[in-house]
């Protein structure tokens, strides 16, 4: 009989996966995905906020934290493997509401989680958003210090904002205290290159929406991570909604034979 790793166990490989290499981090949205990544072999697993929204049948962001807490103790619970938590904004502002949630968030036993620089409607200026990284970093030293934080840059949702505000940003949090930075769609080679030497040695994570190529080129770069964000759990549907519609042609085929 297999033992599974205890929590703190989870948390130490996590960590230990950050230190050189390459890794790939899929993202599950229910139980059943994080069974089938885990016996598929990958060495941990992330959430997805738009995935878990889907699941329950919302749009993404429409989990609120209670949910999204849940949500994190049934993946724990799942798999033996690290999860990394998709943990939104914190669901919070001000940086002493988001310490109060990622305490929460910590104590589901996941062993990572990503805190974004996105309200939900707005970017925070710069000087808020380093301290909700930092108050972030105190939450998680008085519980566990091992549980990694992942400082979130979310670039793509200001048109305007350049590859060096990103990375000002990233050097920034990585100063604050997020032990591995995520700005998710810079993906120019040169532009990821500077970035990953801006905040070496702490490692760097880049989602991949195309399954191809393009992950072997990044890793080649010196990101140390990938995930997918919710481009599997959007695959999946999509294959329930094809599989759908030949329901609905055999149904139409079906009445006009019925007598």
């Amino acid at each position: 009989m297999t033992i599974a790793p205890t929590i703190t166990e989870r948390r130490a490989t996590f960590r230990r996966l950050h230190d050189g290499g390459f890794f790939l981090l899929p993202n599950a949205w229910d139980p059943g995905s994080a069974v089938r990544l885990t016996r598929a072999g990958f060495r941990a697993i992330a959430s997805t906020s738009a995935g878990a929204a889907w699941a329950a049948g919302m749009d993404d962001g429409a989990l609120g934290l209670e949910e999204t807490l849940e949500h994190l103790r049934v993946l724990v619970s799942a798999t033996p493997l690290p999860v990394n938590a998709d943990f939104e904004n914190g669901f919070a502002d001000h940086p002493e509401d988001v310490a109060r949630n990622v305490a929460r968030a910590v104590a589901t036993g996941i062993a990572g989680l990503s805190i974004e620089d996105w309200s939900g409607t707005s970017m925070y200026d710069t000087p808020v958003a380093v301290e909700r990284i930092r108050a972030a970093r105190a939450a998680i030293d008085a519980l566990d210090p091992t549980v990694m934080l992942i400082g979130r840059n979310e670039n793509f949702r200001v048109p305007g904002m350049s590859v060096a505000d990103s990375i000002s940003r990233a050097v920034a949090y990585a100063d604050a205290g997020a032990d591995c930075l995520f700005v998710p769609f810079i993906r120019d080679a040169g532009a990821v290159s500077e970035l990953v030497a801006a905040i070496a040695p702490k490692p760097v994570n880049v989602v991949v929406h195309d399954y191809d190529d393009g992950i072997r080129n990044l890793a080649a770069l010196g990101v140390r991570r990938c995930s997918v964000g919710g481009s599997l759990a959007k695959r999946a549907w999509a294959a329930v909604d094809d599989a759908t519609a030949i329901l609905q042609r055999c149904e139409a085929d079906a009445l006009r034979t019925a007598r």
